[in-house]
C-alpha cells in the first residue's frame, strides 16, 4: 500500500513539473499585451488581407533592384542566359546587336557564354538610359498617363523594351503614341508592370560600358 502511494505521488509530481514547463495561454496573452505597450511589433506574414501580398505574373522577388532586374529577365527570356529569340535578340535580357555595341560588347559568342557579362551589360544599359531619360524621369514621375502611373523604374523598363525614343514619344504625346514590339509587348504595359521598383541607386552615366 505504501509503495502504491509513493507511485501515485510521483506521477502527480511529474505531471505538475511538465505542466509548469509550458507557458499558459493567459501568460502569453499578458506578454503580448505588455509588448504592445513597450515595443513595436511588426508582422509580415501570413496575412488574411490579400492586398498585403504583391500581385504579379512574375516570380516574387520584392520591389528592390534585384526584383526589378529578375522581373525584366523573366519577362524577356524566362530568366535564361542562353535564350535567342526568333528576331535574334540574345541572352537573359534579350539584347540586340546594336545595343550590345553601345555598352561595349563586340563578341556575341562570349556574351552568350558569360552570365556575369550579361549582368554587367544590363546594368550599363540602365545607366545609359537613365542619363538619356533624366529629364523625363524628373518631369513625368508621379503623373498618370493613359491610366498608368509613371515611375522611374517603369520608364527604365519601357526603355529596355522599346528604346529611349519610344519612351519619349509615349510621354510627350500623353500616351497617344502607343509603341509595341514585334511580339505585342507595349511601352505602356512595361510602365505599368514595372512601376515602383527601387531603381534610385542606378547612377546615370552617358558613357557607361561593360568594364
Amino acid at each position: 500500500m505504501f509503495k502504491k502511494w509513493i507511485y501515485y505521488v510521483s506521477i502527480l509530481v511529474l505531471v505538475g513539473f511538465f505542466t509548469s514547463s509550458f507557458t499558459s495561454e493567459s501568460t502569453v496573452a499578458a506578454y503580448l499585451s505588455s509588448a504592445k505597450k513597450t515595443k513595436e511589433c511588426v508582422y509580415n506574414l501570413p496575412s488574411k488581407n490579400a492586398f498585403d501580398y504583391y500581385s504579379s505574373s512574375f516570380p516574387f522577388a520584392g520591389k528592390f533592384f534585384i526584383g526589378f532586374k529578375e522581373a525584366i529577365a523573366f519577362k524577356e527570356s524566362q530568366g535564361h542566359y542562353n535564350k535567342v529569340n526568333t528576331l535574334g535578340y540574345m541572352g537573359k535580357y534579350q539584347f540586340g546587336s546594336e545595343t550590345l555595341k553601345r555598352v561595349g560588347v563586340q563578341n556575341h559568342s562570349n556574351f552568350m557564354a558569360n552570365p556575369k557579362l550579361q549582368e554587367k551589360a544590363f546594368l550599363a544599359l540602365l545607366k545609359r538610359n537613365k542619363w538619356e531619360l533624366r529629364a523625363e524621369i524628373e518631369n513625368y514621375s508621379g503623373r498618370i498617363i493613359s491610366g498608368v502611373k509613371i515611375t522611374e523604374s517603369g520608364i527604365l523598363a519601357a526603355a529596355h523594351l522599346g528604346g529611349v525614343n519610344s519612351v519619349k514619344r509615349f510621354l510627350e504625346s500623353n500616351g497617344k503614341r502607343k509603341c509595341k514590339d514585334e511580339y505585342g509587348a507595349s511601352i505602356k504595359s512595361y510602365m505599368r508592370d514595372f512601376a515602383n521598383f527601387e531603381t534610385r541607386g542606378i547612377i546615370a552615366d552617358s558613357n557607361a560600358t561593360v568594364k
